[in-house]
């Protein structure tokens, strides 16, 4: 069996000019990196008239349920039935590249292309956004070195440096030893990329000017006295931007059936807000009938944040969700050990069925739109366990596609692909969560209550000095983004399938002023992950003939 890597080096890939004119890009919006990536003048974007379909999944396993490699074969297949189409995803992060899940390519034959470099520098987005954050973080220690004009107080620095790798050893450093000359001695820490404001400020940036008003808006601390201190207040805003002037074009690639890929920006959604950009998603709506894209981890986190935060503030108006579900995600809610995943367990295949119910109902009954689930095939899926995910989605009213992309690209997801052109022209009634004009505290209980089924929210007492803080410098109307573990409804990644009888606490509440919402950090989630025992890193290598080879 051929590996993701091999499948990717083994295809012919169009010139990228050729796949920009198919998508009806102007030569002189495109500006190529190489033979087969290019980056796309935002100013192209005029207008959008596509039908918008989310990609999202029930709660995943440690390894991911294929959401990417869904969203990509069924763009495939939409441009096998003939339909203009452009799937609009995420950049990959390195840290889980070189960690433990992987990249966020697809993978089998339902992959963009050329996947190194996608999965590793691609176009240096990420390089761009990790110098525009440590730059704040350098002129915000330079400026107290220099004298604290604006009074910073060392005990309230909200702004962190990033880097794009997963290391706990930078999660709590300390800055400014060895002498005067080498700044004043606080502590600090790391968060990961993906994890930084400014990820997030290019992902909802509508252009160029607009990011440079978020990013100046950014508070990189507070004076004694309580009043922020923004990167404007100290001049950095402009140079930041200069920084991510080419970063904020998206990238065109492609993938193995040729069907135009925009991937910008990566936001992770146990941590952020995990979407790619409005920019990218825009364009993509303007570029064909239909705009594939996908959210982050499970229904919980990547949908809800898709909705209430991208949505919302972007103005854009889903028409269809899919999601995905796999068997061995259903038995791992059941009970069943990830090692044990691949045999054959029907009661444990019934008992975690209703971890997939949660998702479809609050994605139809709670957001109002229309839904399919697509089954995921894996090698070790049995005819029995299909055919009772059927009968059990089937006595729900679910609609219910195999999707066998990953073997069978875009040919595999036909079938998924007809059934969501038909949801598409169905009337919905798509709604938020939340009203916009609720408290912080009303739209955190409103997603712990209806999105988690929680019995509500737990402050903590720094949670709640928080709280009154950003209510007190008008931050209070503001949309919430919920930092929570990936693996449960629950803040306890230990709590698989549905979980009740449970409260999320809230121990820390940070402004994202150039973002426009407020994180809220439930249970022990943590910015900065950390490598496993044996990492991705171990067995990913360059042979004689500078090929890569164990990318996945």
């Amino acid at each position: 069996m051929l590996t993701d890597i091999e499948i990717a080096q083994r295809a012919t890939l169009k010139p990228i000019a050729d796949v920009a004119e198919s998508a009806g890009i102007p030569e002189d919006a495109i500006e190529p990196y190489g033979r087969y990536k290019a980056k796309i003048d935002p100013h192209y974007i005029k207008g959008s008239g596509g039908k918008l379909i989310l990609v999202t999944a029930i709660t995943p396993t440690p390894a991911g349920e294929g959401k990417t490699t869904t969203t990509i074969g069924l763009a495939d297949a939409l441009h096998r039935l003939g339909k203009r189409v452009t799937a609009a995803l995420r950049e990959p992060s390195l840290g889980p590249v070189f960690g433990i899940k992987g990249g966020a390519a697809g993978g089998g034959f339902a992959q963009v292309v050329p996947m190194e470099d996608i999965n590793l520098h691609f176009t240096g987005d990420f390089h761009a956004i990790g110098a525009a954050n440590n730059l704040l973080a350098a002129m915000i220690d330079n400026h107290i070195h220099q004298g604290n004009e604006l009074g910073f107080a060392l005990d309230r620095i909200a702004w962190r440096r990033c880097v794009d790798m997963n290391d706990r050893a930078l999660r709590k450093i300390t800055v400014g030893l060895g002498g005067k000359a080498n700044g004043v001695p606080r502590e600090d820490g790391y968060d990961i990329t993906v994890a930084s404001e400014v990820m997030a400020v290019l992902c909802l940036a509508s252009d160029l000017k607009d990011l440079k008003e978020r990013l100046g808006r950014m508070i990189a601390g507070y004076t004694k006295d309580g009043r922020p201190i923004t990167a404007k207040d100290l001049k950095a805003h402009g140079a930041m931007t200069a920084l991510l002037k080419d970063a904020i074009r998206p990238n065109l690639v492609q993938t193995l059936e040729h069907t135009p890929v925009l991937i910008h920006g990566g936001p992770f959604a146990n941590i952020a807000h995990g979407c790619n950009s409005v920019i990218a998603t825009k364009l993509a709506l303007q570029l064909g009938d239909y705009a594939v894209t996908e959210a982050g981890f499970g229904a919980d986190l990547g949908a809800e944040k898709f909705f209430d935060i991208k949505c919302r503030m972007a103005d854009l108006h889903p028409n269809a969700v899919v999601l995905v579900a796999t068997v061995r995600a259903l038995k791992y809610h059941g009970g069943v050990d990830k090692e044990n995943l691949t045999e054959e367990n029907i009661s444990a295949l019934i008992a975690g069925f209703p971890n997939l119910l949660r998702h479809a109902d609050n994605i139809r009954k709670l957001f109002g739109l229309p839904c399919v689930v697509a089954i995921n095939r894996f090698p070790s899926d049995t005819d029995a366990e299909l055919s009772l995910l059927h009968e059990l989605c089937a006595s729900h009213d679910l609609d219910t596609v195999i999707s066998e992309v990953w073997a069978k690209g875009g040919e595999g997801g036909v079938a998924l692909a007809e059934r969501v052109i038909s949801l598409c022209e169905q009337p919905n009634r798509f709604r938020f969560c939340y009203a916009a004009d609720t408290t912080p505290e009303e739209k955190l209980n409103a997603i712990a209550q209806r999105i988690y089924h929680a019995d509500g929210v737990v402050f903590t007492d720094g949670a709640l000095s928080d709280l009154k803080q950003l209510k007190a410098l008008g931050f209070g109307s503001l949309p919430v983004c919920v930092a929570k573990t990936q693996y449960s409804f629950s803040d306890d990644a230990k709590r698989r399938g549905v979980p009740t009888g449970f409260r999320i606490t809230v121990r820390k509440l940070r402004v994202a002023a150039g973002a426009g919402f407020i994180v809220a950090l439930t249970g022990s989630v943590m910015t900065m992950p950390g490598l496993s025992k044996h990492p991705a890193a171990e067995t990913i290598d360059v042979d004689d003939s500078g090929n890569i080879v164990g990318l996945f």
